[in-house]
C-alpha cells in the first residue's frame, strides 16, 4: 500500500481538506480518508486533482510547432501566416520524413512532455501506418505500437485510436505523404487494426468524410465495436471547405453523413466540430456523443470557435484535446473552453469552474476508454498535485484554480500510483525539454 497525503483534493462531492489517497500495489485507489497522524509515504503539495487526459493527440505533430507561420515554410522568418491547407502541406512533408526511429524518440519526448504537464492517458488519433514508400512494414502495426511503446516509457497510458484514411478527398484518390495513411480499402484496414493484441488500449477513428468513402462509414463504426474500448473519434467540419465539399458531394452535412451511416453514439467523439448547423448540433447532442474541443489547436490554425455551449445545452458532453500539440497545457485547454465562449458569445460563465474540470478529466477520460479521471475507490491513483503559492495561482479561490493555474504549476503527478514527474522533470526520462530538442532535430536533419 502507498499513502498520499494532500493538502486537499477534488473529489467528486467537492472539494476536500487535508486527506489521505492509499493505492495498493496494482495502483488502484483502496481508500480516501481523513489524513491521519502516521506519516505518509509521499506529501502532495497544493489542490490535488485527478490526471488529465488528453483525447485527441497527433504526436507526430509535436515536430511541428514553431514552424509553421511562414506560409509554406517549417522554419525561417516573413511570409504569410497562411491557412490551415497550407499548414497541412507542412504536415504531409514532415509524415514524409519520419521512420520508426525517429517516430519512436519524438513520441517519448511528447509523451513525457505531456506527463509532466499532468496528464495521465491520451489518445492517439493515428494514421502515420507505412513506410514512406506506402508499403506495411513486417509488422503492419509497427508504427502505432511505436506509439503506444512511447507512452510506457514515458509511464503514459495510450489509447490508440487507428484511423481510416481512404481517400484523399470526395472522390479523389490519396498522393503524395498520404499514401503512408491508407490501407487501400476499409476491409484491409479492418483486418489489420484486427491484429492488433487485444492487449493493446484502443479504439477506431474515421480520419473525416473526405478521407473514408460514405460507403465505408458504417464498416469503420462496426470495427468500433469489436475493440477493447468500443470508441469511435472523428474529425468533424473542422473547417467550412470540408462542409461545401461534403455537401456538394453528398447532399448532406458531414454530421448528417455520419448519422447516416450509423456512426453517432455514446462512444462516439467527434473532434472540434467547428463549423456545425443548428441541426448538426441537434444530432450530435440526441446521440450524446463527446465532443472533443482543442482550443490551441483551433486557435493556431484559424479554425474558429466552436459553439460548446450549444453542444453542452443539447446533451453533448465535452472534452479536451492537444492535438497538434502547439501548447501542452491541459489546464488552459480548460480555460480556453470558457474563453473562447467569451469571445463568440461576449458572456462570461458558460462553463462553471467544476465544468470545465469535468471536460478536462472525466469526460476526457471516458471518451478514450481510460478507467481514470476521478479520485475515488476503485479508481486508477492518477494524481496531479498543483501548487496554490505561485505567481499565478497565489490567492485563488481553489475551487476556481483551473482559472489561474497553468501546466508550470504543476508539481507532482502520479500514474498508477506511481511518481512520474516533479517540477517539470520526468524522473526516469529526466528534461522533456532536452529531449525535445534532440528528438525534433533528428526528425529535420
Amino acid at each position: 500500500m502507498t499513502t498520499f497525503r494532500c493538502v486537499c483534493a477534488w473529489l467528486p462531492q467537492g472539494l476536500s481538506g487535508s486527506v489521505d489517497i492509499v493505492c495498493d500495489e496494482t495502483g488502484i485507489i483502496t481508500a480516501i480518508d481523513p489524513a491521519g497522524r502516521a506519516p505518509a509515504d509521499h506529501q502532495l503539495p497544493g489542490m490535488v486533482v485527478p490526471g488529465f487526459a488528453d483525447a485527441h493527440s497527433h504526436v507526430f505533430h509535436r515536430a511541428l510547432r514553431g514552424r509553421t507561420h511562414s506560409e509554406g515554410a517549417t522554419g525561417g522568418e516573413g511570409g504569410s501566416g497562411g491557412t490551415f491547407w497550407t499548414w497541412r502541406q507542412a504536415m504531409y512533408r514532415l509524415a514524409g520524413r519520419l521512420t520508426p526511429e525517429t517516430f519512436g524518440a519524438l513520441a517519448e519526448a511528447t509523451y513525457a512532455e505531456l506527463v509532466c504537464a499532468g496528464v495521465t492517458a491520451v489518445g492517439e488519433f493515428h494514421y502515420l501506418h507505412h513506410d514512406q514508400q506506402g508499403r506495411p512494414y513486417a509488422d503492419p502495426n509497427l508504427l502505432g505500437l511505436v506509439a503506444v511503446d512511447a507512452g510506457a516509457r514515458a509511464g503514459l497510458a495510450v489509447t490508440l485510436l487507428d484511423t481510416a484514411y481512404l481517400a484523399g478527398g470526395f472522390g479523389s484518390p490519396v498522393t503524395g505523404a498520404q499514401i503512408r495513411f491508407t490501407d487501400g480499402d476499409v476491409g484491409a484496414w479492418a483486418a489489420r487494426v484486427a491484429a492488433l493484441p487485444q492487449t493493446v488500449r484502443h479504439g477506431v477513428a474515421i480520419h473525416s468524410v473526405r478521407a473514408v468513402p460514405p460507403p465505408a462509414l458504417s464498416a469503420v463504426a462496426e470495427a468500433a465495436r469489436g475493440t477493447p474500448t468500443g470508441v469511435l473519434h472523428v474529425h468533424l467540419s473542422e473547417q467550412p471547405a470540408e462542409n461545401e465539399a461534403c455537401l456538394a458531394a453528398t447532399g448532406r452535412t458531414p454530421t448528417a453523413l455520419l448519422a447516416e451511416a450509423g456512426a453517432l453514439g455514446p462512444h462516439t467523439a467527434p473532434v472540434h466540430a467547428t463549423h456545425l448547423t443548428a441541426g448538426d448540433i441537434a444530432l450530435l447532442g440526441a446521440a450524446r456523443t463527446t465532443v472533443v474541443i482543442c482550443p490551441a489547436t483551433e486557435a493556431d490554425l484559424a479554425d474558429g470557435l466552436p459553439a460548446a455551449g450549444a453542444l453542452r445545452d443539447a446533451g453533448a458532453r465535452l472534452a479536451l484535446g492537444g492535438d497538434q500539440h502547439v501548447l501542452t497545457d491541459p489546464i488552459a485547454a480548460a480555460r480556453g473552453l470558457e474563453w473562447g465562449e467569451r469571445l463568440a458569445t461576449g458572456r462570461r460563465g458558460t462553463f462553471t469552474p467544476a465544468e470545465l474540470m469535468d471536460a478536462a478529466t472525466v469526460a476526457g477520460h471516458r471518451a478514450i476508454g481510460s478507467p481514470a479521471g476521478r479520485l475515488e475507490v476503485g479508481a486508477p491513483a492518477d494524481l496531479v498535485a498543483v501548487r496554490t503559492d505561485t505567481v499565478r495561482t497565489a490567492g485563488a479561490d481553489p475551487g476556481q484554480l483551473i482559472m489561474a493555474a497553468t501546466a508550470a504549476d504543476v508539481a507532482v503527478v502520479v500514474v498508477g500510483g506511481r511518481v512520474q514527474a516533479m517540477d517539470g522533470l520526468h524522473v526516469r526520462l529526466g528534461d522533456p525539454g532536452r529531449m525535445l530538442v534532440a528528438a525534433v532535430e533528428r526528425v529535420w536533419r
